[in-house]
């Protein structure tokens, strides 16, 4: 199947040959869907917190997480091409109310001035489209969302970028610094550097401390092969195999080299304008709060399991794991002697945690809370794409009351302080495959399990509910005309 250049091609990319096979296994037998038990709901999976437990622990928040790391991280990578389709089927001579909405409400938009500049004929409709995307104007078609300006404030617009640093410095600090990693893509690295030589030395003179900005990038190696629809090898016109970026799924290889004691993560474009984020930092130091206290008790468990234990610790430790960690043990749990029951309990608590915000849902688009069983009848909470439910589970989707913003907060060390494998915890079952086309020809491509999906399929996770304000997705341009864009 594959020839001497093929395999040097693979070695270039750092992917194994017996990888490569797996892969296309995948495409020939696709993947299992999930056995969805049944929606997470408030009071079964999603905590709801109570106006004074929420102010207790956003009032410990600092003295919790006095001396610990803390690192924000944010996959910032891809072009935000999707963002304006509607502008460039517009310019395409298709009729679209929604580009025609932004180019007459132009003047609200934070680019508005430098689209400006251009030179553009801003009664021309088309002409002010082709600005906005094109390269001879601002050429947001091909940058990330990261650099492009969307708010903005009597000193001026500010992109996602400037607006992670704001968030960073008001819940994300560790003394006076402020760790960020951003996943980018190779050829728009040296854009975001540029930007941050320009925009740290002024947030960190606003916010009175030092910026720790650092960055990655999707990992060759974890790129897939795509497929024919017969399932054989994609080649290029050149001959050569085609290899695409596997996904946001590929970011945990990204992650898995940060060690800090807390990690926040929040996707680029889920920002507000600065005069309305008082919800986002309130609701992240609670957060993060919730994962420190579990931790805790987590520990101070694994240490008494590990001491030594008794019929009395193993009932206090499985209870621990049922409610506070949502987590429901196998019918077989029962009839293990007391050394069985210890293992067991201790490889469920001994996990990655991540703490995760969940909106109620309102009609935005979000992977959604569910009960998933093992094999081994256990049963789990986990966040789940439309892609990974059977049709037969659909109208379980109908029932489910919330949806997950990537709103993620997540503790990534053991008990004695050295990080978890994060690899160990992904569930390789729970990849996508998608129909896409190169040179004019259809491929089947393959997605690894998604970051917050089955990536983190066996960490502890706990859901809690926050606002919907403190979720602020900007999916297309128009909606950057949003209230929380255009305070």
């Amino acid at each position: 199947m594959f020839s001497q250049h093929d395999l040097e091609q693979m070695k270039g990319k750092g992917i194994g040959q017996d990888t490569v096979r797996r892969q296309i296994e995948n495409f020939r037998n696709g993947f299992p869907f999930l056995a969805i038990d049944r929606p997470v709901t408030v009071g079964d999976g999603i905590l709801r917190l109570d106006p004074d437990r929420m102010a207790a622990l956003c009032c410990c928040y600092e003295s919790m997480t006095r001396g610990k790391s803390i690192v924000k991280f944010v996959p910032a990578s891809g072009a935000a091409t999707r963002m304006f389709k509607d502008l460039y089927e517009y310019i395409d001579g298709k009729p679209d109310t929604a580009a025609e909405r932004v180019c007459d409400n132009i003047c609200d938009m934070a680019f508005y001035d430098a689209l400006r500049k251009t030179g553009v004929d801003m009664s021309d409709r088309k002409a002010v489209a082709q600005a906005i995307v094109g390269d001879d104007g601002l050429g947001y078609g091909r940058l990330p969302k990261g650099l492009l300006l969307f708010h903005r404030y009597d000193d001026g617009a500010a992109t996602p970028f400037e607006e992670h640093l704001a968030e960073g410095a008001l819940y994300a600090r560790s003394g006076d610094r402020v760790a960020i990693h951003f996943t980018v893509s190779p050829e728009h690295r040296a854009e975001f550097e540029k930007l941050a030589a320009r925009a740290v030395p002024d947030y960190q003179r606003r916010y009175g401390v030092v910026y720790d900005i650092t960055y990655s990038e999707q990992m060759p190696s974890t790129d897939t092969i795509a497929v024919n629809e017969d399932f054989t090898p994609f080649r290029q016109n050149d001959g050569t195999l085609l290899f695409r970026p596997a996904g946001h799924g590929a970011l945990i290889a990204n992650l898995d080299k940060l060690s800090a004691d807390i990690i926040f993560i929040k996707t680029v474009d889920n920002v507000t304008h600065r005069s309305l984020i008082d919800d986002t930092v309130k609701y992240k130091k609670l957060l993060a709060a919730l994962l420190i206290e579990l931790q805790d008790n987590i520990f101070a468990l694994l240490r008494r399991l590990d001491a030594g234990c008794d019929r009395e610790l193993i009932d206090e430790a499985a209870r621990f794991v049922e409610k506070k960690m949502m987590y429901t043990l196998p019918g077989s749990f029962s009839s293990l002697d007391d050394e069985g029951k210890r293992a067991a309990l201790r490889a469920v608590l001994d996990r990655p945690v991540r703490v995760c915000g969940m909106v109620r849902n309102e009609g935005e688009p979000g992977g959604g809370p569910f009960w998933v069983r093992k094999a081994d009848g256990s049963c789990s909470l986990q966040i789940a794409e439309s892609s990974q439910i059977s049709p037969q589970d659909k109208p379980l989707m109908q029932k489910s009351t919330h949806f997950n913003p990537v709103d993620l907060v997540c503790g990534v060390k053991d008990y004695k302080g050295d990080k978890f494998d994060l690899a160990r915890f992904v569930n390789p079952q729970t990849g996508f495959i998608s129909k896409k086309s190169k040179e004019g020809r259809d491929l089947l491509a393959q997605e690894l399990p998604g970051l917050w999906n089955g990536a983190m399929a066996d960490w502890t996770t706990i859901f809690v509910e926050v606002p919907i304000s403190t979720f602020n997705p900007v999916k297309t341009v128009t909606d950057l005309l949003r209230p929380t864009h255009q305070q």
